[in-house]
């Protein structure tokens, strides 16, 4: 097993410090690299070492590969983790750093690469028994009436995708015929500007369906484990605002089934570290629509009803270890819900960077925070406008909800806007507390109470 004594963090806000925080645990060094304006980020305070990486634009810093690697090799760095976001999911990252001679914390560079392109994903699980949304089976041609074909075979609506796409870019629901042709043309063009790549496929698409993701680990000796589902159904603009564990009536025999078929596509893959099967379930049935292949966000719910940390067993997965669990130790006890603190306004969600004049985070039973923020940080404007994660844990879904609400109460967070007044409208909505709801229901709420 390789010795990972200095890690590089190749990010930046709650993940990073996050991560360093693992690697303290773990009595390992880390390194932390920063764009200019985030020096007076908390890790980077905190880290043994740090390095500016480049100025405040992204592509100039936290996505400048031969900085990060540079850095890596001045300060005698063995590995690096790249969080979520940024490079995390980028396979020419992973594979330079590995030729640099680093290692990677995540999986191998062409498992990235495979899951990274919804096409080839969506056929890689189809040979590994993975249920997936009827299809194009593949990228469409430039010939329309094959994409007419295909459409009409699969049934309309249907939902245009960039294969490269991701963060709910790059698709567009098409619901009859005559919209199609138009349909295709402003989709690859969207798919070109944002992801470089016009290719697009064709899927049936569910009107009303959950977003359940199944969360695993996999070593490099043929070792795999599910750790359950997270329900990420309450979205706007197909972006997660809040996410609980476990789903609101998934069986334990769903679960059980669908665990097991991931293990089994993980396996069957050769699949490396933390990952996040992305299934849209409708009808008691799972649809898989993609793979992440990091750590996700939402990843605390997770380890609230297991007590598995799961940036530790990545570290270790990377190097060299065998799974520190096998699937009957894994034991889900209670209910966690998670809110995403957003710095932004809360009723027309423009981001609202500023200084924080006062802040004081919540506690007690059952209450974790994750977040980087403190009085008089400085929130930029040219990054995410997450600031902050509230995870809330009870004995069952309403003991976790009145958690969340009393802790959403105590938070003090002055001098910018923030979303905290989204969530506490959402957490005393009857459709909300009633659960299960579909992919549209935040939105359908956010239009209804406009009108009111």
């Amino acid at each position: 097993m390789a010795v990972l004594d200095k890690i590089v963090i190749a990010n930046r806000g709650e993940i990073a410090l996050r991560i360093l925080r693992a690697c303290q645990a773990m009595g390992i060094k880390t390194v932390a690299v920063h764009s200019t304006v985030d020096r007076n980020l908390k890790h980077v305070a905190l880290a043994d070492e740090s390095v500016c990486i480049g100025p405040v634009p992204s592509a100039e810093s936290y996505l400048n590969i031969p900085a990060i690697i540079a850095a890596t090799e001045v300060t005698d760095a063995v590995a690096v983790h790249p969080g979520y976001g940024f490079l995390a999911e980028n396979a020419d990252f992973a594979e330079r750093i590995e030729e640099s001679g680093f290692i990677f914390i995540g999986p191998r560079p062409e498992t990235i690469r495979l899951m990274g392109d919804k096409v080839s994903a969506i056929a890689a699980m189809k040979k590994a028994g993975v249920p997936c949304v009827p299809g194009s089976d593949g990228p469409l041609s430039e010939d329309l009436q094959e994409s007419i074909t295909v459409a009409r075979k699969i049934g309309y609506p249907v939902i245009i995708k960039a294969a490269a796409g991701g963060g709910g870019r790059g698709m567009r629901v098409v619901h009859t015929e005559a919209h199609l042709a138009n349909a295709l043309q402003l989709t690859r063009q969207e798919a070109q500007g944002a992801f470089g790549d016009e290719t697009v496929y064709m899927e049936k698409y569910l009107e009303n369906p959950r977003h359940i993701e199944i969360q695993v680990l996999s070593d490099q000796h043929g070792n795999a484990i599910h750790l359950g589902e997270r329900d990420c159904s309450t979205q706007r603009r197909h972006q997660k605002v809040i996410e609980e564990a476990p789903g609101v009536g998934i069986t334990d025999k769903q679960r059980e089934k669908i665990g097991k078929i991931c293990t089994d596509a993980c396996k069957r893959i050769g699949y490396r570290g933390a990952g996040t099967f992305e299934f849209l379930f409708d009808d008691g049935q799972f649809y898989f629509i993609e793979m992440n292949t990091r750590i996700q966000v939402e990843h605390p719910v997770t380890e609230r009803i297991t007590g598995v940390d799961l940036v530790r067993e990545q570290i270790l997965i990377a190097a060299g270890a065998r799974l520190s669990y096998k699937q009957d130790n894994i034991q889900f006890r209670g209910h966690a819900i998670e809110c995403r603190i957003n710095a932004e306004d809360p009723d027309n969600f423009m981001p609202c960077p500023g200084t924080i004049d006062d802040f004081h985070a919540p506690g007690g039973p059952g209450i974790r925070m994750d977040s980087h923020i403190y009085d008089g940080y400085r929130v930029p404007p040219n990054y995410d406008s997450m600031i902050a994660k509230i995870i809330a844990h009870g004995e069952n879904r309403s003991a976790a909800l009145a958690r969340m609400r009393v802790a959403l109460d105590e938070l003090v967070l002055q001098g910018i806007k923030t979303n905290v007044p989204l969530h506490k409208w959402l957490l005393s909505d009857p459709g909300f507390l009633k659960g299960g709801f579909n992919i549209h229901y935040l939105e359908k709420r956010l239009a209804e109470r406009e009108v009111d």
